[in-house]
């Protein structure tokens, strides 16, 4: 057999298929007889590729593809786009489809697309669903946008502290249809207190008759009123399968998939990483957020930051003679700022990885501060040293003196006010990310140019 002749391989059919479709959605009159074809060639593709051209897709070409997709297939692909891009299809969706896909979804999903969609339409989509699933969802609605009661499953299996294990597995058997993970199964007395956790593998292997308060564990649980983050990340670290979710008085009202913590993980972040870059998290892929958002995103931290350029400006204002007598001095201004800003932004970051892993709490702030005044002391030896020698070579003794002396301030203040600035952040309930960054920068260009025109009238005698 030639090489011909041989069925093409997968790769070759994704490829090709993926070819065919986006051909078929650039063609302004698409041909139907071709979109049957096309639709047949999309069934074949892994769901992985499917998603894969919807979060590269506009929204009506995302529409389109999910109308030509069987039911089953494209309830998964809707249900696994980031919230902010399913609002996004729709208004590109009929309002069946819509209510389909809704219907299909967990509560807590449901509740994440309700926050990104305009009130009437949220509305309408949960006046769509049945009593039961709007019991659930109204339910996580209720709590607050950053606890973990916002992320649960209401859906959560249940057995009862005085049943056998026989008694507890039929129980199971009828409640499946309704619940989200069935591996982690919580127990709870009459009024629904949580009591213990067991497993679903060790309820299969152990014997019918044995109660299952020999068989459960004291519960590791988290209240609904928990902070999302800081829950999620306990709760992986600890590597469970779910976590029990109770209210203030013990009762269990929901469950926190592994799945849930990852995404509050991931989108916690992703937040962090764009606003140290001076942005706003996009919450969809890049190629369908929309170029408005885009400028949204950065457009107030721009301002914010231009309006603190105007401090540096002001201390560049006030020491215009000395920098008029010096000129040389100037050019070593963006050194300086770059070099504090950059040391204060690294022990800021480094400080607020720690308060979300639960490393460092409001009360270390002292201690956070003395570590990291020294680690900013030697880091302005080692640099101030290195640029005081190498500049006195170029320009003179005394302009590597003042260098020198400045970076070994600067550093060593920048690394101090990084590190207590995410906690102070934490302390008066503001984003550590959103906090730290921008007055950081602030303060260390201002204070630093401070102390580098005062080091250099005191050296230069100007």
């Amino acid at each position: 057999m030639t090489s011909a002749q041989h069925p093409p391989s997968p790769n070759d059919r994704i490829v090709r298929a993926r070819r065919d479709l986006d051909k078929f959605l650039r063609d302004p009159d698409p041909n139907p007889e071709r979109a049957e074809d096309v639709a047949g060639q999309l069934a074949t593709l892994p769901l992985s590729e499917v998603i894969d051209i919807l979060e590269r897709s506009t929204p009506v070409r995302a529409a389109l593809v999910l109308r030509m997709l069987p039911r089953a297939r494209a309830i998964l692909a809707f249900d696994a786009l980031d919230a902010a891009h399913q609002s996004d299809l729709v208004g590109a969706l009929s309002d069946d489809a819509v209510s389909d896909y809704f219907g299909a979804m967990e509560p807590d999903d449901r509740v994440s697309l309700l926050d990104e969609l305009p009130a009437e339409i949220a509305q309408r989509l949960l006046h769509s669903l049945d009593e039961r699933d709007k019991d659930t969802t109204s339910l996580v609605l209720g709590y607050e946008k950053n606890s973990i009661g916002r992320h649960m499953s209401p859906d959560v299996p249940m057995i009862r502290a005085g049943q056998t294990v026989g008694e507890a597995l039929a129980s199971l058997r009828a409640q499946n249809d309704h619940v989200e993970t069935i591996y982690t199964v919580p127990v709870v007395t009459s009024d629904h207190r949580l009591v213990g956790v067991t497993s679903l593998r060790t309820l299969f292997t152990a014997d019918e008759d044995v109660p299952v308060v020999d068989l459960m564990s004291e519960p590791i649980s988290a209240t609904t009123s928990a902070e999302d983050e800081e829950t999620a990340r306990r709760f992986l670290a600890l590597d469970l399968l779910a976590l029990p979710v109770v209210d203030d008085s013990g009762r269990l009202v929901g469950i926190l998939s592994n799945d849930d913590a990852f995404d509050i993980v991931e989108d916690a972040d992703d937040e962090d990483t764009a606003r140290s870059g001076a942005a706003e998290p996009l919450r969809q892929p890049y190629l369908t957020t929309p170029v408005w958002r885009l400028v949204r995103s950065r457009v107030v931290w721009l301002a914010v930051l231009a309006l603190s350029g105007l401090l540096t400006v002001t201390v560049l204002d006030t020491f215009e003679d000395a920098l008029a007598s010096a000129v040389v001095l100037s050019l070593f201004i963006p050194l300086l700022t770059g070099t504090g800003g950059n040391t204060g932004n690294q022990a800021a970051t480094t400080i607020t990885r720690a308060l979300a892993l639960g490393d460092v709490r409001r009360r270390d702030v002292f201690a956070v501060m003395w570590r990291e005044a020294r680690a900013g002391l030697l880091l302005g030896l080692l640099l101030g040293g290195t640029f005081s020698l190498l500049l006195g070579f170029f320009y003179g003794p005394q302009i590597g003196l003042i260098l020198g002396l400045t970076l070994l301030i600067v550093c060593t203040l920048a690394a101090t006010v990084g590190g207590a600035m995410p906690i102070l952040a934490k302390a008066i309930g503001a984003d550590p990310a959103v906090f730290s960054n921008p007055f950081i920068t602030t303060f260390v260009d201002a204070a630093g140019l401070i102390i580098y025109f005062l080091i250099a009238k005191a050296v230069l005698g100007i």
